[in-house]
């Protein structure tokens, strides 16, 4: 069974981190990565594939920014965590080349002993839109 305190810090450290990633500030993100983080992105676009390094992924979080024009906005509804696992619900817009987005997404982390994110998986309530849109 997880603790509290536990469970709270990891959703508060979620929240921040959806904060810190909104600013664009990389850098205040980078202590809640662990350094061998995986971070899959499914789907069938351009961006789909596995980013592995806290440099890969960063490296993809530069390009949400440069290809959106820095409009991608995550408003996050809610988040759920205890010392192993994390997800948080929100909804995801941006504008690109024309053409908007916005749907429900669904993220799931795993922590490790540390509480650094070691992997993370993303699951749009309509994947196809969203491949559209990055396509």
């Amino acid at each position: 069974m997880s603790s509290q305190t536990g469970t709270a810090t990891q959703v508060e450290r979620l929240r921040r981190g959806y904060e810190n990633f909104g600013k664009g500030d990389l850098e205040a993100i980078r202590a809640d990565f662990a350094p061998d983080i995986v971070w899959h992105v499914g789907g069938n676009n351009p961006l789909t594939g596995d980013y592995k390094g806290i440099d890969d992924v960063f490296a993809l979080f530069g390009r949400f920014f440069q290809e959106t024009g820095g409009t991608l906005k995550n408003d996050v509804h809610d988040v759920l965590a205890n010392e192993t696992h994390g997800i948080t619900m929100f909804k995801q817009s941006a504008e690109r080349n024309g053409k908007k987005l916005e749907t429900n997404i669904v993220h799931v982390v795993h922590f490790d002993p540390e509480g650094r994110i070691t992997e993370s998986w993303f699951f749009p309530e309509n994947s196809s839109e969203v491949d559209q849109f990055w396509s």
